[in-house]
């Protein structure tokens, strides 16, 4: 017995050392997509593999979006909603990094959590899978760019104080009550 799992090690390991020589070439390119939070570098190997370096073909982000069929869209039936059929492999991929970067506190996990508080689940994995591969698109067509994580407040930096006032006043206000507001020393 302990010689036929040496023998599987073995195999494993020659199958690990064929995979580092095949992706060899691609080293650069999974290296910057495994900064993306919730890409790992075997995602980042997968991701290549079905789309491939050349952005050429895909003239913006939302047609590469739409190819994989992660493009918002209303295809709706007895109210089921489906974004239809694309990549299988490349959208099982890409809901498994969405999920691991839902779980981080950066901005695609930010991003996750508000959209599936307010719409599901589901549609926060598209959401995401979605941003993901426009940040994707973006890295591999420009080989200068970088990855930069927006962080996890940058919804609550970017919303103005005023407003954030007048939709709290308007909550209260629908709730019945009467508010007056007084400044502060």
């Amino acid at each position: 017995m302990l010689g036929r799992i040496d023998a599987i090690n073995a195999d494993i390991a020659a199958l690990d050392a064929r995979i580092g020589e095949e992706v060899a070439p691609y080293a650069a390119a999974i290296a910057r997509l495994s900064k993306i939070p919730g890409i790992s570098p075997v995602a980042a190997h997968v991701i290549i593999a079905e789309i491939g370096l050349d952005m050429s073909r895909f003239p913006t982000a939302a047609h590469l979006a739409s190819w994989a069929k992660f493009d918002p869209g209303v295809k709706e039936s007895a109210g089921r909603g489906t974004t239809g059929h694309g990549n299988s492999y490349l959208a099982r991929v890409l809901g498994n990094c969405a999920t691991a970067a839902g779980k981080t506190d950066t901005f695609l996990g930010e991003r996750y959590r508000r959209i599936a508080r307010r719409r599901g689940k589901r549609k926060a994995l598209v959401a995401v899978g979605r941003s993901l591969l426009v940040v994707i698109w973006h890295l591999l067509s420009d080989p200068d760019a970088q990855f930069r994580d927006l962080g996890s407040d940058y919804y609550e930096t970017r919303i103005d104080p005023e407003r954030r006032k007048r939709n709290h006043l308007h909550q209260l206000e629908a709730l019945d009550f009467k508010v007056t507001l007084e400044p502060t020393a």
